[in-house]
């Protein structure tokens, strides 16, 4: 890759990576010191460059140069020292940018011989860096672009004649034997001994990265060339070109700085909220138009707030930014928010994206932070399109997914799952005496229904947040609104045998289809009835029962209705209107709450009603002439 990360070497000290290409900053720059196997490789071109570059210099001065030669190898090693001291930024490339010397040595190797190029192509990014890098990082550069000028100038010699053909042949030769040394050769070698990776493999990947700038810099070069073999004043009209392109790249890559910087989260580094909608949503599309699948995979840190409430933020930071680098190894990860994470793995199926998402919680678990202990994380998984089509619904059942790794045990990764694997992991918890972890289990059930409705977002959590708020407000004791809580948690679990055509259907149901959702009350209870929860199997049976006897399944009415059922049926409704919906528009709080007031006797209990109206400060409304609550 361009801009290699930071490192380890084998005696613990940190190397940055860094190539140089046409004079982009890339070399090996060591912040104590420098492993024995890239030592293996600087010494010896430090020592062949500087043999190079005595060799040059010594032949240079014997030839005895005219004024005009030392001119206009001053004049070249000045340009190519400004070129090297003020880099072009390039996107895609995050070393500093390409240079402009390049041109310069190239130029002087074809017009002044193999004796100049060396000497400008060593001593112009020596000098530019003096003070600002390195002395070890100095040294190999220079010995690389002395090499490098070193080849191509006794290559070229071979070439005679004074054409147009023998110009092009001697500088093409020259500029890829200049690009390869640097490149496939030196910079390469030196990155592989460092990284452990594969030479060829690096080599191949600067190869792709330098092939557009490469036929920049021989296409600048060329006229240079021409411009100076017509005089030498003549090159000096290509300053203004160059300059102009050196700026408007600058400009350029500012803007596209500024918008990268968007998209990403500067704590880690990854994608941020923002980039990660946008990247799922054209990787869908991709998927969708190619016949692809499309996995996505939801991790969360387990216990990330007893790490930070334990240690401090700094430290809570230093987790992430490790959690971070372990999801890079996984797929394109973007950091959501908080503890959240997210990883895309484009064409990757169910079983696929699930050995994924496992090895970046077992990568993780080997996390050692001094004084913080293991870290672990838990992973969600959805696909597309098995489980999931659209860009909200995928998060949701990967979210689901996630929430079910959580419930389960924590430290560990797992797909979002039918429901009837969610039912049988149900069934199997009924017999259990642990009456908490049956409560936990349905409410995992109640999140994989939030999953598969229409609605937009956690609507059981809504519901349940809205009972719990009126149940206190009609004076009920602590525990029995906690019941009324997770009985609003509760109340749609029997969707998760409805079918999902129905659940998600745009247009009105059928008389058939509205058959078949009625039902969900009565499903809903013979699944709590089995795990013992009662009285919250009872109130989830009857939380469509209206006030006048007109509801379903039973057709009680008045205080038949138990007070549960009663409570969850209006904090429902309140939801469902205050919601967006496929087939509607949500209506404003108080125009949901007008609506409850004026079915209010009828449909819903009145005290109940009366008393939500006045939780949510709407009190006024409870005595409005219902003409105008239409």
């Amino acid at each position: 890759m361009l801009g290699e990360p930071l490192v380890s070497s084998p005696d613990g000290a940190s190397i940055r990576r860094k190539r140089r290409i046409f004079g982009r900053r890339e070399a090996v720059t060591a912040s104590r010191s420098v492993s024995p196997k890239v030592l293996a490789i600087v010494a010896p071109v430090c020592v062949a460059g500087a043999v190079a570059i005595g060799t040059a210099t010594w032949l240079y001065v014997s030839n005895g140069p005219s004024l005009g030669d030392v001119v206009a190898l001053v004049g070249l090693f000045v340009g190519y020292t400004l070129a090297e001291r003020f880099p072009v930024p390039v996107e895609g490339i995050d070393s500093g940018g390409v240079t402009l010397g390049f041109v310069f040595a190239v130029s002087a190797i074809l017009l002044l011989g193999w004796e100049a190029g060396v000497m400008i192509a060593a001593s112009g990014p020596m000098l530019a860096n003096i003070g600002r890098r390195p002395p070890i990082r100095i040294a190999y550069n220079g010995a690389m672009f002395a090499l490098s000028a070193l080849a191509a100038g006794l290559v070229i010699e071979a070439v005679h004649g004074d054409s147009v053909g023998a110009l092009l042949l001697r500088l093409t030769i020259a500029s890829l034997l200049y690009n390869w040394v640097v490149n496939l050769a030196l910079i390469s070698a030196v990155v592989a001994a460092d990284s452990g990776r594969s030479f060829f493999r690096i080599a191949w990947e600067n190869l792709k990265q330098t092939t557009a700038p490469l036929a920049f810099m021989v296409s600048a070069a060329l006229t240079l060339v021409i411009l100076w073999q017509r005089t030498p004043v003549l090159s000096l009209a290509l300053v203004g070109p160059l300059l102009a392109i050196a700026l408007y790249q600058r400009s350029t890559y500012k803007a596209l700085r500024a918008m990268r910087l968007a998209l990403t989260d500067p704590l880690t580094g990854l994608g941020n909220h923002r980039s990660f909608h946008e990247r799922l949503q054209r990787e869908l599309t991709s998927a969708e138009q190619v016949g692809t699948t499309l996995s996505l995979c939801l991790v969360d840190v387990d216990d990330f707030k007893t790490i930070n409430d334990t240690h401090g933020h700094p430290v809570g930071d230093a987790v992430l930014g490790q959690i971070a680098s372990r999801l890079r190894q996984g797929g394109e990860a973007f950091r959501l928010g908080g503890d959240e994470f997210a990883v895309l793995l484009p064409a990757h199926d169910e079983s696929q994206a699930v050995a994924v998402a496992g090895s970046i919680v077992e990568r993780v678990s080997a996390i050692r932070i001094e004084g913080v202990g293991p870290v672990t994380v838990s992973a969600g998984v959805a696909t597309y399109p098995v489980q999931g089509v659209g860009r909200d619904e995928l998060i949701r059942l990967a979210d689901s997914a996630l929430y079910w790794a959580k419930e389960d045990g924590k430290n560990r990764a797992r797909t979002y799952e039918s429901a009837a694997m969610l039912l049988t992991e149900l069934e199997a918890l009924a017999g259990s005496p642990d009456r908490s972890a049956r409560y936990r289990a349905a409410a995992s059930l109640a999140k994989a229904v939030d999953a598969r409705d229409a609605y937009t977002g956690n609507h059981s959590e809504r519901v349940a947040e809205l009972a719990a708020r009126i149940s206190r407000r009609l004076g009920a004791e602590e525990p029995q609104v906690e019941l009324t809580r997770l009985a609003g948690r509760l109340h749609d679990l029997g969707k998760l045998a409805i079918p999902e055509e129905i659940l998600r259907k745009p247009e009105m149901l059928s008389d058939a289809e509205r058959l078949v959702l009625e039902r969900h009350p009565q499903i809903g209870f013979r699944m709590l009835e089995s795990l013992g929860v009662d009285p919250i199997a009872d109130w989830v049976l009857h939380h469509h029962e209206r006030w006048d006897g007109t509801g379903y399944p039973n057709g009680l009415s008045g205080e038949q209705i138990p007070l549960g059922a009663r409570i969850i049926f209006v904090a429902d409704a309140f939801d469902a209107m205050t919601s967006e919906r496929v087939y509607r528009d949500p209506l404003s709080p108080r125009d949901a709450m007008t609506e409850l007031l004026r079915n209010s006797g009828t449909q819903f209990d009145p005290t109940i009603v009366a008393a939500f109206a006045g939780e949510l400060d709407m009190g006024e409304l409870v005595n409005a002439p219902r003409s105008l609550a239409i």
